[in-house]
């Protein structure tokens, strides 16, 4: 059991920061940017569903599609800042770049699991979030390190969502038991050389490193914020409405 929810809650991350990225399709400030978020959204979806596929397969009641699309949002474990609206598009750079941060460094680490199938998703996984990792990495900098008015919006966005970045380090009953069998990976190990990558970059782009210590958190036991209820509700509309439906 507790290696499907381990599962879950990463299948989850992915799954709802690439439909809340998604949005942008045809609604990126260049065609070039369009097409680079849409295919973000893509690279998060397919990691979506690998990890959902090997949760159901662990389940073996419910398929990939069920976990997705039949689960209310208490039942969800995706990290709270995956749910949160897009905003202008600074807000959504500096919102993957504090994820993939984080998500090089897990499935780095992941990719070393006693678990060959988390490991082997994993190992894929890096080399797809090295690609969002340095896409967010170039605009935050580009932004930062531009006009007045663009680094005050990017700085404003790092304000603002800092608090959810505290749940990326979390160890909880799952994740220790994890830990021990050699399965999953030491969140709180990971903050030092977060900070490190999140520091380096942030110079580069004349940002400061926020002070906020009131960190947000929940996802772990299902508690979400209300962007999450708004998400599913568009997500899971037609499964829901024609459950019966073959695609």
């Amino acid at each position: 059991m507790s290696v499907i929810n381990y599962t879950l809650r990463i299948g989850d991350s992915s799954l709802i920061l690439g439909q809340r990225l998604s949005d942008w399709c045809t609604n990126g400030p260049t065609l070039e940017e369009d097409i680079a978020l849409t295919n973000i959204s893509l690279d998060l979806f397919g990691q979506a569903n690998g990890f959902l596929e090997y949760a159901a397969k662990l389940n073996g009641t419910k398929s990939a599609d069920d976990l997705a699309f039949k689960r209310d949002s208490n039942q969800f474990f995706n990290l709270l800042i995956t749910e949160q609206e897009n905003g202008h598009f600074g807000d959504t750079i500096v919102r993957q770049f504090l994820y993939s941060s984080f998500f090089l460094l897990f499935y780095t680490e992941l990719a070393k699991s006693k678990d060959a199938t988390l490991s082997a998703l994993a190992a894929k996984s890096v080399k797809e979030i090295k690609y969002h990792l340095r896409h967010s990495e170039s605009w935050l900098i580009r932004l930062g390190d531009g006009t007045v008015e663009s680094n005050k919006k990017v700085q404003d966005a790092i304000n603002n969502i800092w608090d959810f970045t505290g749940e990326f380090f979390e160890m909880d009953e799952i994740d220790n038991q994890m830990l021990n069998e050699g399965i999953g990976v030491n969140n709180a190990k990971l903050k030092f050389l977060w900070d490190d990558l999140v520091n380096k970059t942030l110079e580069k782009a004349n940002l400061n490193y926020p002070n906020n210590t009131n960190m947000k958190t929940g996802s772990k036991t299902g508690v979400h914020t209300n962007y999450l209820y708004t998400v599913l509700k568009e997500m899971q509309y037609l499964p829901r409405k024609y459950p019966d439906a073959k695609w």
